[in-house]
């Protein structure tokens, strides 16, 4: 069960009125800079990641111990340049990390996270920080399941919901790689650096692994669009669970077409090319995850 958070003392006794935005917060807000930056210090100074990445570095067998080489890593990797004057008294490379703000240190800790889980390393006391800071501080963001990154956050039940489809499609063999394709669809929609052209791409791809094995199991070059035909052409071979008055497959086909027919960058012309929207690619990867569940589950069926 979800509990509201209590109103401020001020507020509740009357004594102030209710912030006019007190989250959640975009970028890093004031609040948050100095607490994310000690969890950056902290991760840093993990000595297992020290060790891994050292040996990474080391062009000898016997790898040695290099203190720096996890803040030269995410520098390296991030671009950012160290700071020779060392006036925070670490290394050169340390010291550019620990003062990053903005976006620029989410792209920090997320390169953190993701060299972390990358050298097999389980922190859950890192993590349980970094949980706690994200969510006393009201940030938009969160760390994934995966702890291997950070995400936008989404309303939970709705984010349990595409995770079981997922794990529907995993477990159902004639889904194909449906499962994949909608993880990565999640990914690249809520995920550091949003990606909405293949959020898009990989939601339809996912719907057209769950749906083939119902519409068209002996077309090898089937796609949404031309499983639209066959339901257009055969509409009384199919039925929902939830069927529509005189159409059994109308609200299935709906679906299938509002994704299908979204998609704006599928083909080129000569015209501009019109990339899709976050809004659009976000609201594709959740009808995505309807279908998909559909299909897995059997409340879209073929009559014999």
């Amino acid at each position: 069960m979800t509990i509201a958070p209590r109103p401020r003392f001020s507020v509740r006794t009357g004594l102030a009125s209710a912030p006019e935005h007190d989250g959640p917060f975009e970028g890093v807000p004031d609040h948050l800079v100095v607490p994310l930056q000690h969890w950056v210090v902290d991760a840093l100074s993990n000595e297992d990641l020290i060790v891994s990445l050292s040996q990474e570095d080391s062009a000898e067998e016997t790898a040695y111990f290099d203190e720096d080489s996890a803040a030269r890593a995410v520098c390296l990797r991030l671009r950012i340049p160290p700071r020779p004057d060392r006036s925070m008294g670490g290394s050169m490379y340390f010291d550019a990390l620990a003062s990053t703000i903005d976006e620029d240190l989410l792209d920090v800790i997320d390169t953190l996270l993701e060299l972390t889980s990358q050298a097999g390393i389980d922190d859950p006391r890192s993590l349980r920080m970094l949980t706690a800071l994200l969510d006393d501080g009201g940030s938009v963001y969160r760390v994934n399941e995966l702890a291997d990154g950070l995400e936008e956050r989404v309303a939970p039940a709705v984010r349990d919901a595409v995770h079981q489809a997922v794990a529907d499609a995993a477990a159902r063999p004639t889904a194909g790689s449906a499962a994949d394709h909608l993880a990565a669809a999640w990914r690249a929609a809520y995920g550091r650096n949003p990606d909405p052209v293949r959020t898009y791409s990989e939601s339809i791809k996912a719907v057209e692994c769950a749906a083939k094995a119902v519409i068209e199991p002996n077309n090898a070059k089937a796609t949404l669009g031309s499983m639209l035909a066959v339901i257009r052409n055969s509409r009384q071979k199919f039925v929902t669970a939830i069927p529509s008055p005189g159409d059994p497959s109308a609200s299935v086909e709906a679906m299938m077409r509002a994704l299908w027919e979204g998609q704006t960058s599928r083909h080129g012309s000569d015209t501009p090319t019109v990339p899709e929207t976050s809004e659009a690619a976000r609201a594709g990867v959740h009808l995505a995850a309807v279908l998909v569940q559909w299909f897995s589950s059997g409340a879209v069926a073929r009559i014999p």
